[in-house]
């Protein structure tokens, strides 16, 4: 199976994947706000394709508030239902309940570490496996899969890009210390 590197070298460049690879995947994100908006775009794909989320990355913003944290964490029964409902994103209640209990965790970290960002930075560096242990305590929904790839998209796990990929190579001077 090639590398996602290797997956996207010959797309062109208005590929949605080419677009992800070059411009997001592996860079750090110190937005609080988009970073749980990675969680929940790292979640919803869970049984699906990337292509898919990415096609609906828009959508998954304007459903949730623009990945608010203080606005999703504030959803009701009524914003659960609405989001059941929209065709732009998947509508799945295990990942819908997720994203809300999330944004509840995640101002719960930002009250105890001043942000969501600090608290993964006090975890940092830190192997896969404790990092999945800490992700499953803390959240809904984050397996080992989700875990990895929430970290490796942003830039807290290594192995995004190809040692000759010339993304990859750009990032080494901005990665987390």
């Amino acid at each position: 199976m090639p590398s996602y590197c290797e997956f996207v070298r010959e797309l062109p460049p208005d590929n949605v994947h080419r677009q992800y690879h070059d411009t997001q995947y592996g860079f750090p994100l110190t937005d609080d706000n988009e970073l749980f908006g990675r969680l929940i775009l790292e979640i919803n794909q869970a049984g699906l394709s990337w292509e898919l989320i990415l096609k609906k990355a828009a959508n998954f913003r304007q459903a949730y508030a623009h990945f608010d944290i203080e606005k999703v964490a504030q959803f009701t029964e009524a914003d659960r239902a609405r989001l059941l409902q929209d065709v732009g994103i998947i509508r799945n209640k295990l990942k819908v309940n997720a994203a809300i209990h999330n944004a509840q965790q995640i101002q719960q970290l930002q009250s105890e570490y001043g942000s969501f960002k600090a608290w993964l930075d006090h975890h940092h560096p830190m192997p896969k496996t404790d990092w999945v242990k800490l992700f499953k305590k803390t959240f809904k929904f984050t397996g080992g899969e989700i875990t990895g790839e929430f970290l490796m998209s942003t830039g807290y796990l290594p192995g995004a890009h190809d040692g000759d990929c010339p993304v990859g190579q750009e990032l080494k001077s901005i990665r987390h210390q």
